[in-house]
């Protein structure tokens, strides 16, 4: 942060020659200066470059209010709070004035009151950008007098003025934002009856408490967030207002699964002992991000509700703790994420979709588990042949040593407590599975994390079996298992 200006009295104001811009001309102006120089004014906004951030700086130009129209966690909140880097880094007040008055543009009777008494010598602050920024979330006890403020009985009374006289208001949150961005969250929240309150201040600027209207010329860039009026069960924004709000910006979903990673690295929270410990292969990651693409095509989930980018930040989060776990109970310093360890992301998932009738029959659980079997169908086919339409008569069976070794009655079971080497020792013992990596031209140090998928892929194809029980995970081929099994009845 820079240092405050020095300039402390009107006079000095003066003198240094400032002039005086409203909220939106000096978010204008700072905007066209952002985009001579290539400056990207929203930092850390991933996926929107093309649609969503050039409508908003297109209201922005325009001087209009915002409503962000989206499903949840599609950023809508974090676009209106980095608004505050187009606002000037430091403004000029009237100190001592509840609505933070610009010197030389002031609308309150307090205002008035200290620049004829003060003149030049009037004593002058300065306000910061992140202190121009007010959040309000609507829930359905917010009041009017919350917003936009009421009469103060017992000031009229002390100092013997009329219900009428301005003096006499005890301003809401709204009037206090005077010369700031004012963000309502979910809107359709509000009552209709609150909204009403608000079509004159977006209009007209001007403000009615208790049926006395008070001129005000308040300055604020209103920002208005909502989920799709047919998802919010709760309410919906009355027509007249949606009428008053400018331009309407349509959010969505990462539409590519390397922006919903670069999104999920840069939200999750993890600690750095944890960060030294765990490494995530791109593969585990992929498929991490693919849960929630599943997710959000899955007839189990509602569509309307949709899938937050929260469930992928959140399941990497769990995701890295689980192996974090694990390596300290095996007493091991590092180690990797394993596909395996995705049993451990489960809780991140289950509360994160809102489910439809049939994924309500199905349960949370077993739709989680749905939605990783997906992901990791999908994941096997970008790196490997779909072994349904392998032609085995004709062409040789790439997958053929590792399913004769299932075949012959082996089988491999992985623990969620395996240290590193009895994990990597496990998967080399199938025959074959390392060879067919490394034929892939699959990296030396990624090649586990491949191996692993190799198995899950041909359970999901039904190539070879796949049991879990409790923290085991066997693959076997139930054929030769089941011919075992009989020939064991016999011995016995």
């Amino acid at each position: 942060m820079k240092q405050i200006p020095q300039i402390q009295t009107l006079g000095e104001l003066k003198s240094s020659g400032y002039q005086p811009r409203t909220l939106k001309e000096e978010m204008r102006d700072n905007l066209i200066q952002a985009i001579k120089e290539g400056r990207k004014v929203f930092k850390g906004i991933w996926g929107f470059d093309e649609t969503v951030i050039p409508d908003l700086e297109r209201a922005i130009l325009s001087k209009h209010h915002v409503l962000l129209l989206g499903l949840r966690g599609q950023a809508k909140t974090r676009l209106a709070r980095l608004l505050t880097e187009l606002l000037d880094e430091w403004v000029p007040y009237i100190q001592g004035t509840e609505l933070q008055d610009d010197p030389m543009a002031p609308i309150s009777t307090q205002a008035h009151d200290l620049l004829r008494q003060h003149g030049d010598h009037t004593p002058i602050g300065w306000l910061h950008r992140d202190q121009r920024y007010v959040e309000k979330l609507a829930t359905p006890d917010v009041s009017i007098a919350d917003l936009i403020g009421d009469i103060d009985p017992i000031k009229a009374a002390n100092e013997k003025l009329a219900f009428s006289d301005e003096r006499v208001i005890h301003f809401g949150l709204i009037p206090r934002a005077h010369r700031s961005i004012f963000v309502i969250n979910e809107l359709p929240d509000l009552q209709p009856r609150i909204q009403v309150a608000l079509f004159n201040i977006l209009q007209e600027g001007d403000i009615q408490i208790r049926g006395f209207k008070t001129r005000l010329e308040l300055d604020i860039h209103f920002v208005f967030t909502a989920n799709p009026e047919d998802y919010t069960n709760r309410g919906s924004i009355i027509t007249p207002l949606k009428d008053r709000i400018d331009a309407q910006i349509l959010t969505h979903y990462p539409e590519d699964p390397e922006i919903s990673k670069r999104i999920t690295l840069q939200e999750s929270r993890i600690s750095a002992a944890a960060s030294a410990m765990v490494k995530v292969p791109v593969l585990v990651h992929d498929i991490l991000e693919q849960v929630a693409f599943e997710a959000r095509e899955s007839e189990y989930v509602d569509p309307k509700s949709g899938v937050s980018a929260r469930l992928t930040i959140s399941a990497y989060e769990s995701l890295v703790s689980t192996v974090e776990r694990r390596l300290l109970l095996n007493g091991e310093t590092t180690g990797s994420a394993r596909i395996n360890d995705f049993w451990g992301v489960v809780p991140s998932i289950t509360g994160k979709v809102e489910l439809v009738y049939e994924g309500e029959q199905e349960g949370p659980y077993q739709v989680a588990l749905h939605f990783m079997h997906k992901a990791i169908r999908q994941q096997f086919l970008v790196h490997f042949p779909n072994p349904e339409k392998l032609n085995r008569g004709r062409d040789k069976d790439p997958y053929g040593t590792i399913l004769a070794w299932f075949s012959a009655g082996n089988d491999l079971a992985l623990l969620g407590s395996d240290t590193e080497a009895s994990f990597a020792e496990k998967l080399r013992s199938v025959a074959g599975l390392e060879d067919f990596v490394r034929q892939q031209g699959i990296d030396r140090s990624s090649e586990l994390a491949y191996m692993e998928l190799v198995l899950h892929g041909l359970a999901e194809f039904q190539q070879i079996g796949k049991d879990l029980v409790g923290n085991q995970l066997t693959f076997k081929d139930d054929l030769a298992d089941a011919l075992q099994d009989l020939e064991d009845e016999d011995e016995e």
